[in-house]
């Protein structure tokens, strides 16, 4: 069987990082061309032809509408070509869920699409990126990835955009799924998938933006003002998420607000502070009489991506919106 051919877009992040001298824990990301990494993946052996470009060379936490941007562009040229067999995004770990979201959303889910990171730069010791980025070709390279969706590899493991997200500072197991665990187990040598493709032929559900509108999240906690909402509402906010308590709670006069903001014109969609579990409809508040989304299985970072698309999207009803939160 002929090598696939894997094409590799660099953004930098904690997995092209040096500076940590062995020990040592303070590092800047993006330091490592993808070039480089890619000339040692074809070290291992493993049967694959890597191109690479170099998007950025940024911290996931400063990446912005620019670099999506940037990124989409290129992932649609290896899209159209027809000797790309799959795509690779190295990327930092703090944000890598709202980007794995924002493309699954956006893109088709035949052709695998791997984001991947690290907990340690380079040159730490116990450094795990070289490992999850051989996992990452075996994963984009393998017969059986295609109709997944895009996909984050860590950790040996791999999961569904739908579900991942960061649940830990700084362990290398910190990526967790829900309401899905990993939908595979993955090493440079092996990968076993749970499940056959549960996504073959689907297209993308929202059409690229020509920008992101403003959507803010705003984190419940005991005692909130309600002036936290009106301050957001100033700053240009066009849709809010909040981070409520327990089941996407918040303390009476600022659901009152957000209720305000929603006869304004301002979405809002209630998630959750909590690490997981579901926000669901009309329980402790009435969702119906407020206007609210209801997040379901997203978080709030999650959340918010997919409200902006559908703000861009002119989907602005509540029980419209709830249909795409609802739907996985």
């Amino acid at each position: 069987m002929a090598a696939k051919h894997i094409t590799v877009l660099a953004t930098g992040g904690t997995i092209a990082g040096r500076g940590a001298r062995g020990l040592g824990r303070a590092y800047v990301p993006g330091q490592i061309g993808i070039a480089e990494m890619a000339a040692e993946v074809r070290a291992l052996g493993i049967d694959a032809e890597l191109s690479s470009v170099d998007i950025a060379a940024i911290g996931s936490q400063d990446i912005g509408w620019t670099e999506w941007d940037r990124l989409y562009g290129y992932i649609k040229a290896a899209l159209n070509d027809p000797g790309v067999d799959g795509i690779i995004v190295t990327h930092g770990t703090d944000s890598a869920e709202e980007t794995a979201l924002l493309l699954d959303l956006t893109l088709p889910a035949d052709t695998p699409l791997v984001l991947v990171g690290a907990m340690r730069p380079a040159d730490a010791v116990g450094s795990d990126g070289m490992r999850n980025f051989a996992n990452a070709v075996r994963t984009a390279s393998d017969p059986a990835a295609g109709g997944r969706g895009v996909m984050v590899v860590m950790g040996d493991q791999v999961f569904a955009a739908s579900d991942v997200r960061k649940a830990a500072t700084s362990h290398i197991d910190a990526f967790r799924g829900f309401p899905r665990g990993p939908i595979a187990n993955v090493t440079p040598a092996s990968l076993d998938w749970f499940g056959p493709p549960p996504r073959t032929g689907e297209g993308a559900r929202f059409d690229w933006p020509q920008t992101l509108p403003q959507v803010d999240v705003l984190m419940a906690y005991a005692g909130m003002s309600p002036c936290t909402v009106d301050a957001l509402l100033q700053c240009g906010a066009t849709g809010l998420v909040l981070a409520g308590m327990g089941a996407g709670n918040a303390p009476g006069p600022v659901l009152d607000a957000l209720a305000d903001a929603v006869r304004g014109g301002v979405p809002v969609v209630r998630a959750s502070r909590v690490d997981q579990g579901y926000v669901d409809r009309n329980l402790e508040v009435d969702d119906d009489a407020r206007g609210f989304v209801a997040a379901r299985s997203y978080g709030p970072a999650k959340a918010r991506i997919l409200l902006q698309l559908l703000i861009a999207s002119g989907i602005t009803d509540p029980l419209a919106m709830q249909v795409h939160f609802d739907r996985r």
